[in-house]
């Protein structure tokens, strides 16, 4: 690198500013994402505009966009449309969603938490979970992005419940609130967003907007679940209790009168037919809505007999 009062690097000094391989910067070029470099000689000259361009590219790719969208948010900035509101906006939507602050977790102390004695079997699901995250370098100690899960995960397994059993409900709730958090995007973007996205990539102006909008927004999302989890869990809670105070045990438990029980039979039904139940009801909710749809039909076809005994006689 020369010195002076704009900095030129060499295509290795280049690679050894910004942290990427002279293999990447020259694909870069390739696929235009990096403007060419000045010829001089035999050599080519890079600049700071070059490393500056570099880390943007970086900071884009980590925050999961592909290198086709960042072309195209790097040809509007080029082209004079700005980029500094699309920037605010992939910063605000990357940022953190809530206040909770990661910390560190040694494997001394995970084993104090759960048990007193080590398990790398558990470890190993926590890390693939990403309820823990390895340190590079640090084999004895972990990131925990989310101290609270952890917290929760320590109380369950202190009350009796089973490492494994917590790691399988924790994917089973991922799951469920991955499809919440999409359905909320999806409302959300159709009533509110799509305004400020009409152009890819938004103006500047838009985009700014959108970033804007997303502060706002950004903590209903967890109000109304919490709201609405803690409506859930009362009523539920409730209805589990009563049953277990009662004398005679959970309703559940004891076939009507004058009914008999039959017994069960599996019964295979076809994947779109659960599928579409589990688009209307939920996951959770198909075999009571299955068993309810039946028993309705049973009750229908039982009238229908009676009637047709009635008109007969």
């Amino acid at each position: 690198m020369a010195g002076g009062a704009a900095a030129e690097y060499r295509i290795e000094d280049l690679a050894h500013a910004s942290g990427a391989t002279v293999r990447t910067i020259r694909a870069y070029q390739d696929r235009g994402l990096l403007p060419a470099p000045e010829r001089r000689g035999r050599a080519n000259v890079y600049r700071d505009a070059h490393l500056a361009r570099l880390r943007q590219i970086a900071d884009l790719l980590g925050r999961g966009y592909t290198l086709a969208s960042i072309k195209e948010l790097l040809e509007a900035w080029d082209t004079g449309r700005g980029l500094g509101g699309v920037l605010g906006l992939v910063a605000e939507v990357h940022g953190p969603w809530t206040d909770e602050r990661a910390a560190r977790v040694t494997r001394a102390e995970l084993a104090a938490k759960f048990g007193g004695r080590p398990d790398d079997e558990a470890v190993a699901e926590a890390v693939d979970l990403g309820v823990l995250e390895r340190i590079p370098g640090r084999d004895d100690e972990f990131l925990v992005p989310s101290p609270q899960e952890l917290a929760v995960a320590a109380e369950l397994h202190a009350a009796g419940v089973p490492l494994s059993a917590i790691s399988g409900h924790l994917r089973e709730l991922r799951g469920q609130v991955e499809r919440i958090a999409a359905r909320f995007l999806e409302f959300t973007t159709e009533h509110v967003f799509a305004r400020y996205l009409g152009h890819r990539p938004p103006t500047d102006a838009d985009a700014a907007g959108a970033a804007s909008m997303v502060r706002r927004l950004r903590p209903l999302a967890q109000q109304t679940v919490d709201a609405e989890l803690a409506r859930a869990m009362r009523t539920f809670a409730t209805r589990q209790l009563t049953q277990h105070l009662s004398a005679d045990g959970p309703p559940a438990s004891r076939p009507t009168p004058h009914v008999p029980v039959p017994t069960a039979l599996p019964v295979t039904l076809p994947v779109g037919t659960i599928s579409a139940v589990e688009n209307l009801v939920g996951r959770d909710n198909v075999e009571a809505f299955i068993a309810a749809a039946a028993e309705r039909e049973v009750q229908t076809r039982t009238l229908n007999a009676i009637a047709s005994s009635h008109v007969i006689t």
